[in-house]
């Protein structure tokens, strides 16, 4: 993990570099694609639901949840992905889906700079990344 500082803009520019972009998805979904069948299962998606650990924290700190309450949350936030609902998810419902997430956050965020914990491989700390670099070069 690592403190970083940044808004909207960032967000939104990391969405504009298609390349940046749809690398680090598919990237992500390769990832996850276990079985390499070129499609995401709810267990497989699952893992990277959990990973986010948006439900078990309050402030950072571990508190117990209803397991029942946590399996209806994923089971949603699964077909949220899932836009054909055939039970299983493609890189590009993926990827549709992650830039509308990452959308929401920009908008969420404005554009006042804040400074944020995030994991090294998330997609914030991507783009986060992809400005540096573009501001190094």
């Amino acid at each position: 993990m690592s403190v970083e500082i940044l808004d909207g803009a960032t967000i939104v520019h990391f969405l504009e570099d298609e390349e940046a972009f749809n690398n680090t998805v598919s990237n992500r979904f390769a990832r996850l694609d276990t079985n390499n069948d070129g499609l995401l299962s709810y267990d497989e998606m699952l893992k990277e639901l959990q990973g986010l650990r948006v439900f078990e924290t309050h402030f950072g700190i571990d508190v117990e949840s209803d397991p029942n309450e946590l399996a209806r949350v994923y089971a949603s936030l699964f077909i949220q992905f899932d836009h054909n609902l055939n039970g299983t998810v493609d890189l590009e419902e993926f990827k549709k889906e992650t830039k509308q997430m990452m959308l929401a956050m920009a908008d969420g965020m404005g554009f006042m700079p804040i400074q944020m914990v995030l994991e090294e491989d998330s997609f914030l700390k991507k783009a986060v990344e992809r400005e540096y670099n573009k501001v190094a070069a």
